[in-house]
């Protein structure tokens, strides 16, 4: 009579099981530190997308609140929400004459220097365009969820008055 063995029914090794579960809890790790590193960046790129949107509405606003008025309507500081349909956001408006820097010191260390009549020109005409122009910042502020310092995205545009006479008068002397 011929006896085959009888094969043993054998199972996994601690070590292999060990193994498997190393190699699985390795795997869920890295499937989830890429998912939630994507789901902060889609977070983030979603209040980015808000903050633009908001911010160019409010600057449409203001620009057709202000076209054709006087540069002197626009007040210096305006602030409000946007209601509740983004109660995590708010904006404020800031207003000031444009400032053009001095350039006479420039002039007359060019070789040669400035004559009076082009020091006088210059002075009239960056006094003339300061009157002409008003720079608007508009921010909107995002309070962050975690009580933080708030977030604080801006954008600055001109409002010119075209009627503005700039006087441009000779030098006495």
């Amino acid at each position: 009579m011929n006896r085959r063995p009888q094969n043993k029914i054998r199972g996994f090794t601690l070590i292999e099981t060990l193994l498997a579960v190393v190699i699985l809890a390795t795997a869920l790790l890295l499937l989830n530190n890429s998912w939630s590193g994507s789901f902060l960046r889609i977070r983030k790129t979603q209040q980015q997308f808000e903050v633009a949107a908001l911010l160019e509405r409010k600057i449409t606003d203001i620009q057709l609140e202000y076209r054709g008025k006087s540069l002197d309507e626009i007040p210096e500081e305006r602030s409000d929400d946007f209601g509740q349909e983004y109660p995590q956001y708010s904006w404020k408006m800031k207003s000031k004459k444009l400032e053009i820097p001095d350039i006479s010191s420039t002039l007359t260390a060019q070789e040669g220097g400035a004559d009076v009549l082009l020091m006088s020109v210059v002075k009239q005409l960056t006094e003339g365009l300061s009157k002409a122009i008003k720079e608007v910042t508009v921010t909107v502020i995002y309070k962050t969820p975690n009580k933080g310092k708030p977030l604080e995205y801006s954008v600055t545009t001109y409002f010119i008055d075209y009627d503005k006479d700039i006087q441009m008068g000779m030098p006495s002397g």
